[in-house]
């Protein structure tokens, strides 16, 4: 039986051929380092001033800076009347005006000529807010509303409401029913395009997703349109309420025995410039009042649009 070679020899040889094999890692290799995680930045302190774009103010630096702006130009009235050498026939002191409001609030009924001047203002309001709000609601939400409608209250908005007085009288009379009437026109179509205006403000985003949801034609005009548009609705009241003040004394040409508008165009025949003065303050501080109100009911109706940021 014939012997084998040997195989160390071989076995080592190959051994030396192969490449070396890789150092074992050690067993106490550090651990992977952890990502840090970026800082978030930190947000910038909103800015405040009297120049700074919207900035809030603090609520005394409010109240001086509007009691300054209202008093200023009752110091400028004193000084002219006082050192401006005019006639106080033209232009009475402010001293004087008060002295007369008050003779006519003791003599005269003030408070009477105001009562049924706030009676005619609100009644023409209301009848045009009541017609208006829901005119301008379909009007800003179907296009085929506002084809048929919108063109037409554009050209009439723009005739002067002084200009139906004759028309006014013919159809209604020179009743309290004429003076409701002035009024009515003077706000009734500017009330219309600007209720369409604040429901055409509605983002179109909110109509889309209520559709995907299935929402009604009227679904989307009540609990879609008319909430997200009722804000912008009461700031529209807001100043149309000032136009129809606006319209008082042209609405108590018709006709009219009392009412602060008649008593100032009754003063301008006799030239008693210091009751003129009275009738267009105590109107001015009527309006603001009612301005006042509306924004008190603004904030409590919608608290969220108040909420500092």
């Amino acid at each position: 039986m014939s012997q084998l070679p040997p195989l160390a020899p071989s076995l080592a040889g190959s051994a030396a051929a192969l490449p070396p094999a890789p150092a074992p890692v050690a067993a106490t290799a550090s651990a992977p380092a952890p990502v840090a995680t970026p800082t978030p930045p930190t947000p910038k302190r909103r800015r405040t001033g009297f120049w700074t774009v919207r900035a809030p103010i603090s609520r005394r630096a409010y109240w001086v800076l509007a009691v300054t702006g209202l008093v200023t130009p009752l110091l400028m009235w004193a000084a002219l009347a006082a050192w401006g050498g005019m006639d106080p026939t033209f232009m009475p002191s402010p001293l004087a005006v008060l002295s007369k409001t008050w003779d006519w609030a003791l003599e005269n009924n003030l408070l009477e000529d105001m009562g049924i001047s706030v009676y005619r203002v609100v009644a023409g309001f209301v009848l045009s807010a009541v017609i208006a709000l829901p005119l301008g609601l379909l009007i800003g939400s179907f296009r085929s509303v506002q084809a048929l409608l919108e063109p037409l209250t554009d050209l009439i908005r723009y005739m002067p409401a002084v200009a139906f007085i004759p028309l006014v009288m013919l159809w209604v009379g020179i009743g309290e029913g004429s003076k409701i009437a002035i009024i009515f026109i003077g706000t009734f179509f500017q009330m219309v395009l600007m209720v369409a205006e604040d429901v055409r403000r509605v983002p179109a985003a909110q109509v889309e997703a209520a559709q995907t949801m299935g929402a009604s034609r009227w679904e989307l005009v009540e609990k879609v349109i008319l909430p997200s548009a009722k804000p912008a609705l009461l700031d529209t009241l807001r100043i149309t309420m000032g136009w129809a003040w606006t319209y008082l004394v042209v609405a108590e040409l018709v006709a009219a025995n009392s009412g602060l508008g008649y008593a100032i165009l009754r003063a301008q025949r006799f030239l008693q410039t210091d009751t003129i003065f009275a009738g267009i303050i105590v109107i001015g501080l009527i309006g603001l009042v009612t301005d006042q109100l509306f924004r008190w009911a603004h904030r409590r109706a919608f608290p969220w649009l108040y909420l500092k940021g």
